[in-house]
């Protein structure tokens, strides 16, 4: 296994235990553990994770089932797996303000006691991911083309699938289907030194590659404007952003993924107009800022 891999997993353990430590440093904790040359230190090693099987046993009965410890645990899975396919973007400083302001987003939602762990993959392309328990990641692609309030509304959303464990429905759907077993085959020799069953990264394959439900992704849209709103940034945010997704051309590399997931921008949009209206117009029209001007600021 590739010492990347390795340290991809060691950083997701590490960054549950950070939280339970402290609930205000999870990854930015783990953050300040890279040197300042950009090379990442070696991270502690992590519990022992229940048997894949366990996990997903409990994922093929109901969500009813799963309480929030092993919920964390499939994010933390679903995230090494992650983790494993694209690195953190080494820029500490920019990683501690992606994972500042996602947490400050968090707290605003209805479930602010998840380990929320925020974090910026090294891919060029435009996307977002979220996993069950509190892990969400944006890529330096998404991260270079948004501006703060842009930002926000996308953290929101993706804050938006946690809360309403819309990853984890889906997971538990696909392993009651019998997906589990369809993909295994073809995934068996990919498992990554048995830190990650081989069934989650089945799974977890397949979900990141086929999308949520589009009413779920409806939901985080309409809830996402909210919660960016309540955490004081521009609520139009989201909307800019799908305003760019919609000028995306489907063979453009970069938003392939994006475009493939999500239901047609336009629509999105449609949706969000009828779902905003005008009532949240004094909230808008503050001065945009960049990131790059945020995080020199820190």
């Amino acid at each position: 296994m590739s010492k990347r891999i390795l340290l991809a997993i060691a950083l997701v353990g590490a960054a549950l235990t950070a939280h339970a430590q402290d609930p205000t440093k999870g990854l930015g904790g783990l953050l300040r553990q890279i040197a300042p040359g950009g090379l990442p230190v070696p991270a502690a090693t992590p519990q022992r994770a229940p048997a894949g099987g366990d996990l997903l046993e409990l994922l093929a009965q109901s969500v009813d089932n799963i309480d929030e410890p092993k919920e964390i645990e499939i994010g933390r899975q679903l995230a090494a797996v992650l983790l494993g396919s694209k690195p953190l973007v080494r820029d500490p400083a920019l990683q501690r303000y992606v994972n500042r302001l996602g947490r400050w987003i968090a707290l605003q939602s209805p479930r602010p006691q998840l380990p929320w762990t925020f974090g910026v993959l090294d891919d060029p392309g435009f996307n977002a991911f979220a996993t069950p328990g509190g892990y969400v990641f944006v890529t330096r692609g998404l991260v270079d083309r948004v501006d703060e309030a842009e930002l926000a509304g996308i953290l929101s959303h993706e804050i938006t699938h946690v809360v309403q464990k819309h990853h984890l429905k889906a997971l538990s759907a696909k392993a009651r289907s019998g997906l589990a077993t369809q993909l295994l085959a073809s995934q068996l020799r990919n498992n990554l030194a048995g830190a990650v069953s081989s069934q989650m990264l089945a799974l977890g394959r397949d979900l990141y590659a086929s999308g949520l439900d589009q009413a779920d992704e409806f939901q985080s849209d309409r809830e996402g404007v909210a919660l960016a709103t309540h955490a004081g940034f521009d609520p139009y945010g989201l909307p800019s952003v799908l305003q760019q997704l919609r000028s995306a051309t489907p063979d453009n590399p970069l938003f392939t993924l994006t475009l493939s997931t999500h239901p047609p921008a336009q629509q999105r949009l449609e949706q969000l107009e009828v779902a905003m209206g005008s009532r949240l117009d004094t909230y808008s029209g503050k001065p945009p800022v960049t990131i790059a001007k945020r995080v020199q600021q820190r």
